[in-house]
């Protein structure tokens, strides 16, 4: 079996869309369709149900990818090529990335291991990974996509942050006294903020985000010149907790808290370019 057709195969199952598969491949849809096609019929089966909702596995695909997935991508890797020499292709949140990854792969990095990083929401990077776009991602959320694997990181504390003059304002029920508070946040979904209301408070915020900032950082920047309040991680906002920029403002039994993982191709994290990057993420998360 041809092992282009084979790699085609596996895209479109991870990314669960030919159409998403052909972009990320830079082939077109027809030459997709076609080398599926040619494998269905050396198969003999149906390989996946296509719809306008994607390509859904069969259980035939399903038994395919788990034999052919670690052979496959270990012969990518390799390329013809050292597979140390090649730069891994990294993926995550900007201010999770700058301030928690790098830093933790400064021993590889000096020892010259290569890195292209790029900056991603979770939906996106772990898009990215199923499509081969990616070698690793490091997310606040687990991976859905079939053929994605994760392994946790740390738990990372989320803290309800404002400034003056907000903070004055808040007394007795918090819950009631925040709803007319400007909210600020990272995207208009409120994830972070959501989360912490529902297992703080019991429910959602009653309002939407005054101001969205795609960086926690810059979440930090607009909760410190008064915009409002915001929920971030505590180690980003340790800083200014301790100089008095902002204040904690609801101190929980049992803090909310995100999972961050690092996340690969199954089966791909043994790989020789990215065992070493599994290593030192593991052990410098020890400390985050």
């Amino acid at each position: 079996m041809d092992l282009t057709a084979m790699r085609t195969f596996l895209t479109v199952y991870r990314c669960g869309s030919s159409r998403e598969a052909a972009r990320f491949l830079g082939l077109s849809p027809l030459a997709v369709g076609a080398q599926l096609g040619a494998m269905e019929s050396e198969l003999g089966r149906r390989l996946f149900d296509h719809s306008s909702g994607g390509a859904a596995p069969t259980d035939l695909a399903d038994e395919f990818a788990r034999e052919i997935a670690v052979h496959v991508d270990a012969l990518a890797a390799i390329a013809g090529r050292d597979p140390c020499a090649r730069p891994v292709r990294l993926a995550g949140p900007a201010e999770l990335t700058t301030v928690r990854v790098l830093p933790a792969l400064g021993e590889q990095l000096r020892r010259g291991l290569k890195v292209r990083v790029e900056f991603a929401t979770d939906d996106e990077a772990h898009t990215g990974l199923a499509g081969g776009r990616f070698d690793v991602v490091v997310s606040t959320s687990r991976p859905c996509l079939r053929g994605l694997a994760a392994v946790p990181l740390a738990e990372e504390e989320l803290v309800l942050i404002g400034a003056k003059p907000w903070t004055t304002r808040l007394h007795g029920d918090r819950s009631q006294a925040l709803q007319g508070v400007p909210l600020v946040a990272d995207a208009d979904e409120l994830s972070a903020i959501r989360r912490y209301w529902r297992a703080v408070f019991g429910g959602p915020p009653a309002n939407g985000a005054a101001v969205v900032v795609p960086d926690l950082r810059g979440v930090l920047a607009a909760v410190v010149a008064g915009a409002g309040v915001g929920v971030l991680p505590r180690y980003l906002c340790e800083a200014a907790l301790a100089d008095g920029s902002v204040t904690q403002l609801v101190r929980p039994e049992r803090p909310p808290t995100e999972t961050v993982c690092l996340a690969a191709r199954a089966g791909t994290l043994e790989l020789p370019h990215l065992a070493p990057v599994r290593a030192c993420l593991l052990a410098g998360a020890r400390h985050w």
